[in-house]
C-alpha cells in the first residue's frame, strides 16, 4: 500500500526504515504494517497541527508530556475508545524505540505519558455442547442453500474449534495442507507473522472436510485453497461469519459466539480437561505465555458461576 505522511523529510524515511524493520526482523505481516503506518500517521498528523509544521526529528524529540496528552485529547474528542488509543499509542512508541536505538534521538515524551487504562475483558466460550452442534448440517436444514455450502460452513466451523485456529489460518489452508481421512493427524498451518506451527485435527473434523470436498462442483487443484466460495474463489472470512451468526439463531446463542469465539472455545476447554498451558500456547500460535494465561482466568471464572448457581449456600 502507498504511505504518505505528514512529517519533515527527515522523519519520512525513518518510518520506511522502521517499517521494513517490523516486516523483516519481526516478520510482522503487511496488514499490520499497514494498521502501524496509519496510527503514526495519525499522530504526525496531530503534530502537524499543533506544533504549525510536519514534526522533524529535532521536533520529535522536543515534544512534551503536554504535547501527547493533548494528542490523546484529541483523539477522545474524536470518539476513540481507549483500546485503539493505547494501539495507537504503542505504534507511535515503538517508532520512537526505534529511532533510540539508531541514535535519530529519543522521543521521551512518548514514554512519560501513562497509556489509558483497558478494561479487561474475558474471552466467552461456547459451552461444548452448543461447539459440537455448530457442525450440524441438519441445523441449517431450512435455508435455501445447496448441501455443499453447507457442508464447507460446517467443515470450517469445526476445524475452527477442533484445531483452535484462527479463520484466516483455517482459510489460508491448501488442499495439499489437509491430509484424507486416515492418511494423518495434524495440519501445518501458517499464523501471524508468517510463522508456521502443527496442530493435530481429528478424524471426524478430516471427515468433514472430505464430505464437502466430494459435494464440492469445483474442482480444487492441490496447491489452491481447499474451501472455496460460492463462486469458486477463495471463501472469504465474512461468509463464515455470517453462517454463524445463522446458526446463532437456531441455537439460541448471544451475540459473543463468533468464529473466533470457538478458538477462545478451544482454549478454554482443553484447559478444563487438564490441558498444558505451554501446550496449549503452543497450539494456538501465541507468541506469549501471558497471552495464553488469559484462559486461566476464564477456566476460573466458570467454577466460580458453576459454584455460585449450585451451591445451597452461594
Amino acid at each position: 500500500m502507498d504511505r504518505a505522511f505528514s512529517a519533515a523529510s527527515d522523519v519520512t524515511p525513518e518510518i520506511e526504515r522502521w517499517l521494513a524493520y517490523l516486516g523483516a526482523e519481526r516478520r510482522m505481516s503487511e496488514k499490520t504494517l499497514d494498521a502501524y503506518a496509519r496510527d503514526v500517521g495519525q499522530f504526525l498528523t496531530f503534530l502537524t497541527d499543533h506544533l504549525g509544521a510536519p514534526p522533524t526529528l529535532k521536533a520529535l524529540a522536543g515534544l512534551s508530556p503536554q504535547d501527547v496528552r493533548a494528542f490523546m485529547a484529541s483523539r477522545r474528542a474524536g470518539g476513540l475508545g481507549s483500546r485503539s488509543l493505547m494501539r495507537v499509542l504503542a505504534g507511535a512508541r515503538s517508532f520512537a524505540r526505534f529511532l533510540e536505538r539508531n541514535g535519530k534521538g529519543k522521543v521521551g515524551a512518548l514514554s512519560a505519558v501513562r497509556a489509558p487504562k483497558v478494561a479487561k475483558t474475558l474471552p466467552k466460550p461456547l459451552a461444548i455442547a452448543n461447539a459440537k452442534r455448530l457442525s450440524d448440517v441438519d441445523l441449517r436444514a431450512g435455508e435455501e442453500r445447496e448441501p455443499w455450502v453447507l457442508a464447507r460452513d460446517a467443515a470450517v466451523l469445526a476445524l475452527l474449534y477442533g484445531s483452535g485456529l484462527r479463520i484466516s489460518e483455517a482459510l489460508g489452508l491448501k488442499r495439499k495442507d489437509v491430509p484424507a481421512p486416515g492418511a494423518g493427524d495434524a495440519i501445518v498451518v501458517t499464523g501471524k507473522g508468517n510463522k508456521q506451527r502443527m496442530v493435530p485435527v481429528l478424524p471426524q473434523v478430516l471427515a468433514l472436510i472430505a464430505d464437502y470436498l466430494k459435494l464440492c462442483p469445483y474442482d480444487v487443484a492441490q496447491d489452491e485453497p481447499v474451501f472455496r466460495g460460492a463462486r469458486g474463489g477463495p471463501l472469504l472470512a465474512r461468509i463464515v461469519q455470517l453462517a454463524m451468526e445463522r446458526l446463532r439463531g437456531a441455537l439460541g446463542l448471544s451475540d459473543s459466539a463468533t468464529p473466533h469465539a470457538l478458538r477462545h472455545s478451544f482454549a478454554t476447554h482443553l484447559l478444563a480437561r487438564g490441558g498444558d498451558l505451554r501446550a496449549i500456547q503452543e497450539l494456538l500460535g501465541h507468541a506469549s505465555l501471558s497471552t495464553t494465561q488469559i484462559y486461566t482466568a476464564v477456566d476460573s471464572e466458570r467454577l466460580l458461576e458453576a459454584y455460585r448457581s449450585a451451591h445451597p449456600r452461594a
